[in-house]
């Protein structure tokens, strides 16, 4: 079993409330969770409300399958609209 985790470091260049991050993590996580099913949760700076960082963990028995859905993932953070990808660490386990 493999299990990946994918963490993604975003700016908000045009967040200016806690209320603007929500809305573009809400939005780019349920994307997230019903393309690709995967856990997605937001693991640091909660109360920044132009920085977030995600981690995004999926899990299979085929470490082929695990790379590619999370090199999709980092595609589409890559092209979030409303958010900067200012740093990204892919771990297996």
């Amino acid at each position: 079993m493999i299990v990946g985790v994918l963490t993604l470091e975003f700016f908000l260049e045009y967040s200016h409330s806690l209320k603007e991050k929500r809305r573009f993590i809400n939005s780019f996580t349920d994307r997230l969770k019903h393309r690709y099913n995967v856990s997605v949760s937001e693991i640091a700076f909660q109360e920044s409300w132009q920085r977030t960082v995600l981690a995004v963990a999926t899990v299979n028995s085929q470490q082929t399958v695990v790379q590619q859905i999370l090199s999709r993932i980092l595609e589409e953070a890559r092209t979030a609209s409303g958010a900067l990808l200012s740093g990204h660490q892919l771990n297996y386990y």
